[in-house]
């Protein structure tokens, strides 16, 4: 008997000690993760938005002007090129321009149509620029593959400055402009 409560004894030690070893073993694992700090994938991801939006807006305004029209394709997204392609032509005495009605039909279940940039270029109000720079673009918000920036646009030697905000939109792993939100105020 007593050789009987021996062995409980040693067993019921040994299975205490086996115990504590896996709680241990268990715990490591996530010690190690929470050693080693982690970047979000969307902090990255609106970073990358940041710097190609930065980037591409230079570029577009860096290019000649008989390839503007094929640079703001490459940089937009369809739906957001026929739009503001639209609202640049609005009552224009040009093939296929709309009036300003016509045109608020047409986008306003799509688009905010009062933040058009009706009757003016893209990205800026301007229609001649020396030499364009983002001098401010700061994330507003951003909700899976969509990112919303509050960019100011500067051309010095013109003494000109365009506030904008820019959606946006990340598709086959490259970003897009989806919208640009300009003030018209003459267009209501």
């Amino acid at each position: 008997m007593k050789r009987m409560m021996i062995a409980s004894l040693f067993l019921i030690i040994g299975c205490k000690e086996e115990r504590k070893e896996a709680a241990v073993t268990q715990t490591d694992p996530e010690v190690k993760e929470n050693v080693v700090p982690e970047t979000k994938p969307q902090e990255k991801e609106s970073e990358e938005a940041k710097k190609w939006l930065e980037k591409n807006i230079e570029d577009y305004f860096k290019s000649d002007l008989g390839s503007l029209d094929k640079n703001m394709q490459k940089i937009t997204t369809k739906d957001y090129y026929d739009y503001k392609t639209d609202a640049m032509n609005v009552d224009m005495d040009v093939d296929g321009s709309l009036t300003e009605q016509e045109f608020k039909d047409k986008w306003k279940g799509k688009f905010d149509t009062k933040k058009a940039g009706v009757g003016v270029g893209f990205l800026i109000a301007g229609q001649d620029w020396d030499k364009v720079q983002v001098t401010k673009c700061e994330l507003i918000s951003e909700n899976e593959n969509n990112y919303l920036f509050d960019v100011i646009l500067n051309d010095k030697a013109l003494k000109a400055v365009y506030p904008v905000k820019v959606r946006l939109s990340k598709e086959n792993n490259s970003f897009l402009i989806a919208d640009v939100l300009q003030d018209t105020p003459e267009f209501n």
